[in-house]
């Protein structure tokens, strides 16, 4: 069994919160799935601000959208500068055995994302 890696994790969290936007009627301007370059998403819809999706993978399913505060306020002062809204995905994803495991590849694993924090 081969665990996952930091870039797939995020890669797994990133294909999850691109199925609840498309859900949601929203067209993907850009899409950037490198690891740690934001925004992931950038929005589209009709009458509505462009918005900027971060993703962020992480282990922690209690409290998936726990996020650096200093960081996203620099972040959202740049989004402002843009016109542009800027939306939280944290996504936890755990090994389904134990949290204590990392995720394997083909193994069941857990996630946890509820919704997005808007700013």
């Amino acid at each position: 069994m081969r665990a996952l890696s930091e870039q797939e994790l995020h890669n797994l969290a990133m294909n999850m919160v691109g199925k609840k936007l498309q859900e949601m009627g929203y067209e993907f301007v850009a899409i950037n799935s490198q690891l740690k370059r934001h925004p992931q998403f950038v929005l589209f819809k009709k009458g509505e601000p462009t918005i900027f999706v971060l993703v962020k993978a992480t282990k922690n399913l209690q409290n998936p959208n726990d996020y650096d505060v200093l960081w996203m306020e620099t972040f959202v002062a740049h989004a402002k500068k843009q016109n542009a809204k800027v939306w939280y995905a944290g996504v936890g994803i755990a090994n389904a055995e134990s949290v204590d495991l990392p995720v394997f590849k083909d193994q069941p694993y857990y996630f946890a994302f509820e919704d997005f924090v808007k700013f």
